[in-house]
Protein backbone atom coordinates (compact mmCIF):
# COMPACT_ATOMS: atom_id res chain seq x y z
CA UNK A 1 0.00 0.00 0.00
CA UNK A 2 1.64 3.08 -1.12
CA UNK A 3 1.59 6.28 1.43
CA UNK A 4 3.55 9.10 3.48
CA UNK A 5 3.82 10.75 6.48
CA UNK A 6 2.65 14.22 7.00
CA UNK A 7 1.78 17.04 9.19
CA UNK A 8 -1.90 18.86 9.70
CA UNK A 9 -1.79 22.43 9.28
CA UNK A 10 -5.52 23.25 10.00
CA UNK A 11 -8.54 23.65 8.09
CA UNK A 12 -9.70 25.58 4.26
CA UNK A 13 -12.22 25.89 1.74
CA UNK A 14 -11.97 25.58 -2.19
CA UNK A 15 -14.71 26.20 -4.78
CA UNK A 16 -15.66 23.40 -7.07
CA UNK A 17 -16.51 23.79 -10.64
CA UNK A 18 -20.10 23.91 -9.83
CA UNK A 19 -19.46 26.64 -7.10
CA UNK A 20 -20.21 24.66 -4.08
CA UNK A 21 -18.02 25.61 -1.13
CA UNK A 22 -16.33 22.63 0.02
CA UNK A 23 -14.36 22.20 3.78
CA UNK A 24 -10.92 20.78 3.29
CA UNK A 25 -8.13 19.86 5.60
CA UNK A 26 -4.77 21.27 4.73
CA UNK A 27 -2.10 18.59 5.57
CA UNK A 28 1.56 19.06 4.79
CA UNK A 29 2.71 15.67 2.84
CA UNK A 30 6.67 14.97 3.37
CA UNK A 31 9.18 15.16 1.65
CA UNK A 32 9.64 11.61 3.59
CA UNK A 33 13.30 9.75 3.30
CA UNK A 34 14.05 6.17 2.72
CA UNK A 35 15.67 4.75 5.66
CA UNK A 36 15.73 1.29 5.00
CA UNK A 37 14.20 -1.17 2.32
CA UNK A 38 12.99 -4.11 3.29
CA UNK A 39 13.07 -7.21 0.72
CA UNK A 40 11.81 -10.28 0.67
CA UNK A 41 14.45 -12.70 0.52
CA UNK A 42 16.25 -10.76 3.07
CA UNK A 43 13.02 -9.71 5.82
CA UNK A 44 10.73 -11.75 4.93
CA UNK A 45 8.59 -9.17 3.04
CA UNK A 46 8.94 -6.26 0.96
CA UNK A 47 8.17 -2.34 2.37
CA UNK A 48 10.17 0.99 2.58
CA UNK A 49 10.84 2.53 5.83
CA UNK A 50 10.27 6.27 5.53
CA UNK A 51 10.90 9.00 7.68
CA UNK A 52 9.20 12.50 8.06
CA UNK A 53 10.21 15.51 10.03
CA UNK A 54 13.65 16.99 12.05
CA UNK A 55 14.67 15.60 15.62
CA UNK A 56 17.26 17.11 17.55
CA UNK A 57 20.32 15.48 17.54
CA UNK A 58 21.03 15.54 21.19
CA UNK A 59 17.26 13.99 21.50
CA UNK A 60 18.38 11.15 19.24
CA UNK A 61 19.33 7.60 20.78
CA UNK A 62 22.57 6.76 19.77
CA UNK A 63 21.67 3.66 17.64
CA UNK A 64 19.22 5.93 15.48
CA UNK A 65 21.73 8.26 15.00
CA UNK A 66 23.44 5.46 13.23
CA UNK A 67 20.37 4.03 11.31
CA UNK A 68 20.00 7.68 10.13
CA UNK A 69 23.57 8.19 9.47
CA UNK A 70 23.32 5.11 6.96
CA UNK A 71 20.59 6.47 4.83
CA UNK A 72 22.91 9.96 4.71
CA UNK A 73 19.83 11.74 6.39
CA UNK A 74 19.54 13.96 9.71
CA UNK A 75 17.76 12.46 12.90
CA UNK A 76 13.95 12.14 11.67
CA UNK A 77 11.05 12.27 14.55
CA UNK A 78 8.68 10.01 12.68
CA UNK A 79 9.31 6.57 11.23
CA UNK A 80 7.11 4.53 9.22
CA UNK A 81 7.16 0.96 7.11
CA UNK A 82 4.82 1.24 4.16
CA UNK A 83 4.87 -2.45 2.80
CA UNK A 84 4.23 -3.23 -0.89
CA UNK A 85 4.49 0.06 -1.99
CA UNK A 86 4.28 0.33 -5.96
CA UNK A 87 7.03 2.99 -6.95
CA UNK A 88 10.95 1.50 -6.59
CA UNK A 89 13.10 3.88 -4.41
CA UNK A 90 16.41 3.08 -2.83
CA UNK A 91 18.13 4.00 0.86
CA UNK A 92 18.56 8.02 0.86
CA UNK A 93 16.34 8.49 -1.91
CA UNK A 94 13.43 11.42 -1.00
CA UNK A 95 9.46 10.75 -1.84
CA UNK A 96 7.33 13.71 -2.44
CA UNK A 97 3.08 13.87 -2.43
CA UNK A 98 3.00 14.28 -6.05
CA UNK A 99 4.55 10.76 -6.32
CA UNK A 100 2.28 9.17 -5.06
CA UNK A 101 -0.69 10.95 -5.04
CA UNK A 102 -2.90 12.59 -7.36
CA UNK A 103 -5.99 14.82 -7.57
CA UNK A 104 -9.10 12.71 -7.32
CA UNK A 105 -7.55 10.05 -5.62
CA UNK A 106 -9.64 8.23 -2.72
CA UNK A 107 -7.33 8.24 0.36
CA UNK A 108 -7.26 6.64 4.21
CA UNK A 109 -6.31 8.89 6.46
CA UNK A 110 -4.48 7.56 9.87
CA UNK A 111 -4.37 10.48 13.00
CA UNK A 112 -4.80 10.27 16.90
CA UNK A 113 -7.86 11.47 17.74
CA UNK A 114 -7.88 15.36 20.51
CA UNK A 115 -7.84 13.75 23.71
CA UNK A 116 -10.97 15.46 25.59
CA UNK A 117 -9.95 14.04 29.02
CA UNK A 118 -12.71 12.86 31.31
CA UNK A 119 -16.29 12.90 30.16
CA UNK A 120 -19.69 11.71 31.31
CA UNK A 121 -22.07 9.67 29.56
CA UNK A 122 -24.29 12.61 27.85
CA UNK A 123 -20.93 13.86 25.91
CA UNK A 124 -18.87 10.72 25.65
CA UNK A 125 -21.83 8.57 24.58
CA UNK A 126 -25.10 10.81 23.62
CA UNK A 127 -27.41 9.90 26.85
CA UNK A 128 -30.29 11.75 26.80
CA UNK A 129 -30.05 12.02 30.72
CA UNK A 130 -33.12 12.45 33.27
CA UNK A 131 -34.24 15.70 31.07
CA UNK A 132 -37.39 16.02 34.00
CA UNK A 133 -37.05 17.38 37.82
CA UNK A 134 -39.61 14.76 38.84
CA UNK A 135 -39.43 11.80 41.86
CA UNK A 136 -37.23 14.69 43.71
CA UNK A 137 -34.23 14.86 41.18
CA UNK A 138 -31.52 17.35 42.56
CA UNK A 139 -28.46 16.83 40.58
CA UNK A 140 -28.91 13.66 38.48
CA UNK A 141 -29.78 15.22 34.85
CA UNK A 142 -26.43 14.13 33.15
CA UNK A 143 -26.22 10.87 35.19
CA UNK A 144 -26.18 7.51 33.92
CA UNK A 145 -28.92 5.58 35.66
CA UNK A 146 -28.88 2.42 36.88
CA UNK A 147 -25.37 0.07 35.69
CA UNK A 148 -25.90 -3.59 36.85
CA UNK A 149 -28.02 -6.46 37.28
CA UNK A 150 -30.23 -7.77 39.90
CA UNK A 151 -29.19 -10.26 42.64
CA UNK A 152 -27.82 -12.65 39.58
CA UNK A 153 -24.08 -11.43 38.57
CA UNK A 154 -24.44 -8.63 40.70
CA UNK A 155 -22.09 -7.15 38.96
CA UNK A 156 -21.45 -4.33 36.55
CA UNK A 157 -20.93 -6.49 33.27
CA UNK A 158 -17.73 -5.37 31.41
CA UNK A 159 -18.55 -3.08 28.22
CA UNK A 160 -21.43 -0.79 30.36
CA UNK A 161 -21.62 2.80 28.54
CA UNK A 162 -19.94 4.68 31.30
CA UNK A 163 -18.00 8.10 31.94
CA UNK A 164 -14.27 8.02 31.21
CA UNK A 165 -11.48 8.82 29.21
CA UNK A 166 -12.52 10.70 25.89
CA UNK A 167 -10.19 10.98 22.85
CA UNK A 168 -6.88 10.68 22.56
CA UNK A 169 -7.23 7.08 20.37
CA UNK A 170 -6.07 5.71 16.71
CA UNK A 171 -8.46 6.86 13.94
CA UNK A 172 -8.55 6.08 10.35
CA UNK A 173 -11.45 7.78 7.71
CA UNK A 174 -11.32 6.10 5.02
CA UNK A 175 -12.09 7.03 1.28
CA UNK A 176 -11.68 10.92 1.64
CA UNK A 177 -11.50 12.83 -1.38
CA UNK A 178 -7.78 14.22 -2.86
CA UNK A 179 -9.62 17.52 -3.65
CA UNK A 180 -6.02 19.82 -4.84
CA UNK A 181 -2.12 19.64 -4.21
CA UNK A 182 0.10 21.70 -4.22
CA UNK A 183 3.19 19.92 -5.01
CA UNK A 184 5.76 22.85 -4.86
CA UNK A 185 4.75 23.37 -1.03
CA UNK A 186 4.76 19.65 -0.35
CA UNK A 187 1.01 19.78 0.40
CA UNK A 188 -2.25 18.31 -0.15
CA UNK A 189 -5.80 19.49 0.11
CA UNK A 190 -8.36 16.29 1.46
CA UNK A 191 -12.02 16.78 1.67
CA UNK A 192 -13.61 16.83 4.84
CA UNK A 193 -11.55 16.48 8.69
CA UNK A 194 -9.07 14.20 9.39
CA UNK A 195 -8.25 13.32 13.05
CA UNK A 196 -5.83 15.17 15.44
CA UNK A 197 -5.18 18.76 16.35
CA UNK A 198 -3.20 21.32 14.24
CA UNK A 199 0.37 20.41 14.11
CA UNK A 200 -0.40 16.67 14.58
CA UNK A 201 1.51 13.87 12.68
CA UNK A 202 -0.52 11.67 10.41
CA UNK A 203 -0.58 9.30 7.58
CA UNK A 204 -2.02 9.16 4.77
CA UNK A 205 -2.67 5.68 2.89
CA UNK A 206 -3.19 4.94 -1.43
Amino acid sequence: MNGLIGKKIGMTSVYDSTGRNIACTVIEVGPCVVTQVLTKEHDGYSALQLAYGDRKVKNTPAGLIGHFDKAGTTPKAEVLEFRDMSISKSLGDEITVSEIFEEGDKVNVLGTSKGKGFQGVVRRHGFGGVMQQTHGQHNRLRAPGSLGNSSFAAKVMKGMRMGGQMGNVNVKVRRLKVVKIFAEQNLILIKGAVPGHKGAVVVIEK
